[in-house]
Order: structure tokens, then sequence, then C-alpha cells
């Protein structure tokens, strides 16, 4: 009985610490070693069944020392195994079009693994949306949101050699230190008390008020930043309109930053080159375009080159990624209430980089619909390049 005894309190001390094969493979030694009716005895101070026991002695006589707890296909089937169509039903569900499902219930719903579990509980499937979420990622699905890289139309053949064209146009003039700048309209913004996107560090209960809505309203006054940024310099200029964003102002615009800007950092600059969309105020196909940078360039005797991105591709101007994504950063969950606070917000937009935006309020009012005649088109000097004129051109100043 003492003998018993000290077998118990060992077995009870060391035999929390094993898994399932090593505590039977232990108990079976210590049977064997015990004697006869080592087996009773260890059941009884054990309790674990003699059939237990008895798979210990196998695996002493096998000498099995692989980590395997249990027999190869031991335990509960997976719900895929058990439901061999699941899968398919699963995949069907998400991607109805694709799996030869239109008329699926889910075609117009949000496919989140909560609805799917409804589809497939009346396909006679008994699994939870966590199951249904573990087999998505097994067949490498993710969660994704839209991505914006279709350009909506068909590319033009030279797309990407106009791409190399504009970029050694670029480190030409940069190596020469003349100025190059990228230039573009920015989404016009409502002013007043409007929600903007995004969110603030605010006292719990102060989040600040505003309209319920932002109907289209000609009435209400909106901002138009028109930007230039510099890319030898890391430097921004907004000028903010108050009217139509026209060619007019576009061009105006960059005569504001020359003006503030420019001319104090390039003193001996007789060239510029922009880089712009080839739509919008700065399009490639206005006449008032040209004629605007004809007067530009024939005021500060500036050599003026343009090189446009081909249709569809604006946002792969540097503006967009470089000046106007960091403004709306800097702005996010604050309503543009007034246009003193546009301009501030614009001009205090920084970077880790070391960018430095300024920016002005355009008052003046811009006129839609000026037309350049026939004779005023003649009357430029405007020279095309060799690789699409229509896109690479440079504006000479006139005497």
């Amino acid at each position: 009985m003492k003998k018993d005894g000290s077998l118990k309190r060992k077995l009870a001390a060391v035999l929390p610490f094993l898994n399932e094969k090593q505590r039977r493979i232990l108990v079976a030694a210590e049977a064997k070693s015990y004697g006869r009716g080592g087996v009773k005895t260890l059941c009884e101070i054990t309790g674990l069944a003699r059939q237990t026991i008895y798979r210990g002695f196998k695996d002493l006589e096998a000498g099995d020392t692989s980590e395997r707890v249990r027999k190869p296909g031991g335990g509960r089937k997976g719900v895929c195994l058990e439901n061999p169509g699941l899968v398919k039903d699963i995949e069907r569900l998400v991607d109805p079009m694709t799996r030869g499902d239109p008329e699926s219930g889910l075609r117009w719903t949000c496919k989140s693994v909560r609805k799917l579990e409804e589809g497939v509980r009346e396909g006679g499937y008994s699994v939870s949306y966590r199951t249904i979420a573990r087999i998505l990622h097994g067949l490498e699905y993710s969660l994704q949101a839209n991505r914006k890289t279709s350009e909506g139309q068909k590319a033009h053949p030279d797309r990407d050699g106009q791409f190399r064209y504009i970029n050694q146009q670029a480190m030409d003039f940069l190596r020469r230190r003349v100025p190059v700048i990228s230039v573009d309209t920015k989404k016009k913004e409502l002013v007043g008390v409007y929600k903007n996107g995004g969110r603030e560090w605010e006292r719990k209960g102060d989040a600040v008020e505003v309209l319920s809505h932002d109907f289209p309203d000609p009435k209400v006054p909106k901002a138009v930043p028109y930007g230039v940024y510099d890319l030898g310099q890391n430097k921004g200029w907004v000028n903010v309109g108050m009217s139509a964003d026209t060619a007019e102002f576009a061009v105006e615009s960059i005569r504001q930053w020359w003006k503030h800007m420019g001319r104090g950092r390039y003193p001996r600059a007789r060239e510029l080159l922009i880089c712009a969309d080839s739509g919008g105020s700065n399009g490639y196909r206005l006449h008032l375009w040209k004629w605007e940078l004809q007067k530009f360039a024939d005021q500060k005797g500036l050599r003026i080159t343009v090189c446009h991105f081909p249709p569809g591709t604006s946002k792969w101007n540097k503006i967009e990624h470089r000046l106007f994504s960091y403004i709306s950063m800097n702005w996010r969950g604050r309503p543009l209430t007034d246009y003193r606070t546009v301009v501030n917000l614009i001009a205090s937009t920084t970077t880790k980089t070391g960018l430095v935006v300024k920016s002005r309020l355009d008052t003046n009012t811009y006129e839609r619909g000026i037309e350049v005649s026939t004779e005023e088109i003649q009357k430029l000097c405007v020279r095309a390049h060799s690789f699409h004129g229509e896109w690479n051109y440079t504006v000479d100043p006139r005497k």
C-alpha cells in the first residue's frame, strides 16, 4: 500500500505536464515494472482505462518515438471533407457572375461572411460565418476596396513613349537648373459649414456640427484651387479662385507663382517646363491656354515648354501625389467655412521631406467661353516638337 501511495503521488505530479500519448506510455511502463496486477493498480491510481494502458504497451513494443499523439486520420473530420461541395458553393456565392450563377440571390447584396452564411444554409450546409471566413482565406480571398487603375478608355499606343519623353525633358531641364513645374486644378470645394471627409481629435462630444446635406447649388460659393508644384525645389503654390476654372485662370495662377516664388528661386532662368494634364483648363486643345501662355512668355521673356500627359493618365501627374494629397490630409475632418480658412489650411501644409506651400486668394472674375480668333492663333509663336507635337510644344516670346 505504501508503494501504491508513493506511485500515486509521483504520477499525480507528472501526468498533468504530458500529452495523451506520453501519459499512456509512462503509465504502461509503470504497470509493466509493477508486476502482477500492475494494469489493475495503475487503472485505479490514474483513472486511465485498461485499453489505454494496453495501447501504451503496444507503443513501447513498437518503439514509436514520433510526436504524433493519435493515428493519422484521427480526430474530427474537417467541414470541407464532410461537405465536398461546400467550397464550390461558397465560391459561387462570392463571385456569381464568373461561377455560373448570375441569378444568385447575393448578386446585388454586400457579400459579407454573414450574408454568405445565410446563402450556404439555404443550400443545406450548417456552417458558421467564422468557418466561411477561414475557408475564404484558404482560397486566397481577402477584403479589398475598389482600386483606381482603369483609365476608362483604350490606352494610346504612344502612352509609355510620352511618359519617357516627359521624363527625359524634365531631367534635362533640371540638370540645367531650369524650373520644372507640375500644374493642375484640385477638386472644387464647397465653402461653408459643410462636411469635410476624414476625422481629427476632439474632446468627446465636441464634434463639429455641419449641415446635413451638400446638394449642388450654384449659389453656394466654391473654392477653385489651382496648384503649381516645383519638382526641383519640392515647393508648392496654390492660387485659390472664386469663379470659373478657365485657361485664363490657369495661366494667371502660373504667373502668380512666378511672381511670388519662381523668379526669386530662379533669377537667371530664361526657360520654363510645364507638365500638365491633357484636359481641363490647361488642355492641349484649348486655344485660350496657348494664347494666355504666349502673353505670359512675352511679358516675362520666358521660353515656355509644355508637355501634356496622354488622355486618361492624370493620376501620374506629380502634383497629384506630391502636393494635393497632403493638402487633403491636412484639412481632413475640418469644414472649410470661408476662403480664409481654405487659404490658411493650404499654406500650413508641410511634410517630413520638407514640402513648403504658399497660397493666395484670387478675387478676379474669369469669364467662360472666351474665344480666340483665327488671326490671333496665327500670331502665336508656338513650335511643335517632333514627337507628338500636339502634346509637346514650346512657346517662344515674341520680340
